[in-house]
């Protein structure tokens, strides 16, 4: 069972129903106990960086999150849902992050173009460091293309090691689109919303 993270900042009827489609079989929930008992989790986010952190502490699924996470359960996050992941973010000072990575959320950096980045871009899979060896990215299983994502965000990770980047996308800069490490996954771009390659991503997930 997949228990699918709600604390009311993500679009869960359409990951609840992507994930499904490729064979998960997902509960709703906001409780500590369903989390433990979980094969997986998948914590969505949508908005601001400081509003999910603000919404999930308020649940108190906080300490259980980071709990199972540390048992090697593996755990893939959405959008916010991978900038919470980190330490900080440029777009909520003083706001904490889950800290489960290293690094900071920052502003795109793309001049002439309009923020929030919106709509398709092609992603290119790959470690920063190749020479460094880091397994390949489980999420991208099958993969032997660019394929094109949906994005929604003016934000992105800037890990502290750079190898957890595992696909970026190019707007204005180049900008991480998936990190993954271990157990931990997270994607920027919405695999929900994402067409085919999106639920081949979910689905990779659901078959770890």
């Amino acid at each position: 069972m997949i228990a699918l993270i709600d604390y009311g900042v993500g679009n869960l009827y359409s990951v609840e129903k992507a994930l499904t489609a490729v064979g998960g079989k997902v509960s709703v929930t906001n409780d500590a106990k369903v989390l433990e008992q979980a094969e997986k989790l998948v914590l969505p986010g949508v908005g601001a960086f400081g509003d999910c952190m603000k919404n999930l502490e308020a649940t108190g699924l906080i300490p259980t999150i980071l709990e199972q996470a540390a048992t090697g359960k593996p755990l893939l996050g959405i959008c916010v849902g991978l900038q919470i992941l980190f330490e900080e973010s440029e777009e909520s000072p003083g706001a904490r992050g889950l800290g489960i990575f290293k690094g900071v959320v920052k502003k795109i950096r793309a001049e002439n173009l309009k923020l929030p980045h919106i709509g398709w871009n092609s992603i290119e899979v790959g470690r920063k460091n190749s020479s460094i060896k880091f397994p390949a990215p489980k999420l991208f299983n099958g993969f032997t293309d660019k394929n094109f994502f949906y994005f929604v965000h003016s934000y992105h990770a800037a890990p502290s090691n750079e190898n957890l980047i595992t696909a970026t996308t190019e707007y204005g800069e180049s900008v991480t689109a998936a990190v993954e490490l271990g157990n931990i996954f997270a994607t920027q771009f919405h695999p929900e919303k994402s067409g085919d390659v999106g639920l081949q991503v979910l689905k990779n997930f659901v078959e770890l």
